[in-house]
């Protein structure tokens, strides 16, 4: 990955507030809920437990102030293309 599209994607604000900073793997979690995957998927993928997915999908619907999984999809999608 581009180092400008990281960056972009570590500040890119919801349609309307202040820019979210994102960490690494909130990133990575976002892009596999935007393939469609599920959180035990990504998981395996990353390596890590369920429920640390969880906790990721939890602190990113409350960065992006969304309420569910198809917002965090919809919001990852915007930010791909404004990058």
């Amino acid at each position: 990955m581009k180092g400008n599209q990281q960056a972009r994607e570590n500040s890119a604000a919801p349609e309307a507030g202040a820019p979210v900073r994102l960490t690494p793997t909130q990133i990575k979690v976002m892009r596999g809920v935007r393939s469609g995957q599920l959180n035990k998927q990504i998981a395996f993928e990353l390596g890590i437990a369920e429920t640390t997915v969880k906790a990721h999908m939890t602190a990113l619907m409350r960065k992006l102030n969304v309420r569910n999984r198809t917002q965090v999809a919809l919001a990852a999608q915007a930010l791909t293309l404004h990058a």
